[in-house]
């Protein structure tokens, strides 16, 4: 984990001199922060990982020669850095993390109204939070599947809570694929900018037996069904006659973030409290904790991605130490711990 004593080294890889440089210049006015190399494609990256052994990588997903993508996939096994992809909207993203990328960022698009600045500032906070990630962590051991059809996990008012951040999409990813299809009805508040919890929420739907979708105001949590929220709204529950629903509102950030795995976290614990089971997982800063303390005083079962397996324990880490979380579970074995917990449920 880098420090205050010295600066987070970073090469800088993308095939457009302009962009690379005017990259590399912009980050380098953090004063935690020194681009030691650049490279304008994977084989030159290769040398210069080597030759000027780098904190953080920041990587664009399309070059010619070698995509970003095939690039994570060779380099991480053999050397596993912190990477920050760089890239236009698009499922390749989720391509990059799965592949072994820390963290994305999206360039700036004058149409959509983000600018260099805004792009600027979030890839210095994503880099800074790279630097203290674990690298491939999760990618040895298989998940624990939980395919038994348990007589009552259909239970209408039993609920799923889950938040994540950096190191989130792939252990959500691996969470629900250990689910079965009558499995209760679950929430998620995923860190992740507009459209791309929807594009997420549609690979997670093609991948798994339960559904999956980006929720909106409305929709119901049902048992097999999966809601995340989308990346620009709070998402919050609340009881309508037999069930759970749903409401997607804009707001001022909390802890930092919208949609806040705190805001859902309290709805769950005031408007489910013992019927819930809420989970934190991998992640920087503190968004969850209070809720999930919330959620722990309403009787609801608590878990926490143990610190081995979080590729930042940070969240986890929080939420632990107030004595919010029950139980900390390695992320192979959480999808088994969230299945016993509701089996055994009267």
């Amino acid at each position: 984990m880098n420090n205050n004593k010295r600066k987070i080294r970073v090469l800088v890889v993308d095939d457009s001199i302009v962009f690379r440089e005017t990259l590399a210049r912009q980050i380098s006015q953090d004063p935690l922060i020194e681009v030691v190399a650049t490279a304008s494609d994977p084989y030159i990256a290769r040398d210069k990982i080597l030759e000027f052994e780098p904190d953080v990588m920041t990587l664009d997903v399309e070059m010619p020669r070698m995509s970003g993508i095939e690039f994570l996939k060779k380099l991480i096994p053999q050397y596993p850095i912190p990477v920050v992809v760089v890239s236009a909207v698009s499922q390749s993203v989720f391509d990059a993390l799965k592949a072994g990328a820390v963290d994305f960022v999206t360039k700036p698009d004058p149409l959509n109204g983000r600018g260099v600045e805004a792009f600027i500032s979030e890839l210095i906070v994503k880099i800074k939070i790279a630097s203290t990630a674990k690298v491939a962590t999760q990618k040895g051991n298989a998940i624990t599947s939980s395919n038994n059809q348990g007589a009552g996990l259909a239970k209408q008012n039993c609920i799923i809570a889950i938040g994540a951040s950096t190191g989130g999409t792939e252990a959500i990813d691996r969470i629900l694929k250990g689910f079965p299809a009558n499995m209760p009805g679950t929430v998620i508040v995923q860190h992740m900018p507009p459209v791309f919890t929807g594009l997420f929420a549609a690979r997670l739907n093609s991948s798994c037996t339960v559904e999956v979708k980006e929720a909106k105001t409305g929709d119901l949590v049902l048992p097999g069904r999966v809601l995340i929220a989308p990346g620009d709204h709070h998402m919050r529950i609340k009881k309508v006659n037999a069930n759970y629903m749903v409401e997607c509102f804009r707001g001022e950030k909390v802890n930092g973030h919208c949609p806040a795995v705190d805001v859902l976290f309290h709805s769950v614990a005031e408007h489910a409290g013992k019927n819930a089971i809420g989970v934190i997982l991998t992640g920087m800063g503190n968004d969850g904790a209070n809720g999930l303390l919330a959620l722990r005083k309403s009787g609801a079962n608590t878990l926490g991605q143990d610190e081995r397996s979080s590729v930042v324990y940070g969240m986890p880490k929080a939420a632990f130490t107030i004595g919010a979380v029950q139980e900390q579970v390695p992320l192979e074995l959480m999808p088994r711990k969230i299945y016993a917990l509701v089996n055994n449920r009267r």
